[in-house]
């Protein structure tokens, strides 16, 4: 039987981060004549303005979509509740004050955070402290 953490602290304590292999971008696919069926993107989401779709960077130059802001995954290994509070806001607030952009995808058993390519490094870094010092806050109360 599995996990699933609702508390902030206790999410944060065991998020345990890892970075995934790849690049990834993120595109829009308008919504009149989709052409997802060819691709396979890692994730999908409708909006208004059409069907945003993450992909591999590789397929997504070569299907002409454009590549120039390539992402990686981090993908939180937490089973978080979809009614928990405050991973995300704790994980984009520590990020957001290194200057790291993000963006946040929550799914079923995990979330996962795309960041710009070159700062996934120091971005994992800082997810694990994060991490350490929200275990420590745990223990303390």
């Amino acid at each position: 039987m599995t996990i699933v953490s609702r508390d902030k602290f206790e999410m944060l304590s065991n998020m345990t981060p890892s970075l995934e292999d790849g690049e990834y971008v993120f595109c829009s696919i308008p919504n009149e004549g989709s052409k997802v069926h060819n691709l396979n993107p890692i994730g999908t989401f409708h909006e208004r303005e059409g069907l945003t779709v993450i992909l591999a960077k590789g397929e997504a130059h070569e299907a002409g979509f454009e590549t120039s802001l390539a992402m990686r995954q981090i993908t939180l290994n937490v089973n978080s509740a979809l009614d928990g509070v405050g991973l995300t806001a704790g994980v984009a607030a520590s990020l957001a004050e290194a200057g790291i952009p993000c963006n946040m995808v929550a799914a079923y058993h995990h979330d996962h955070i795309f960041v710009p390519a070159g700062l996934a490094d120091r971005a994992l870094h800082l997810l694990e402290t994060l991490q350490r010092e929200s275990a420590r806050a745990m223990r303390k109360c």
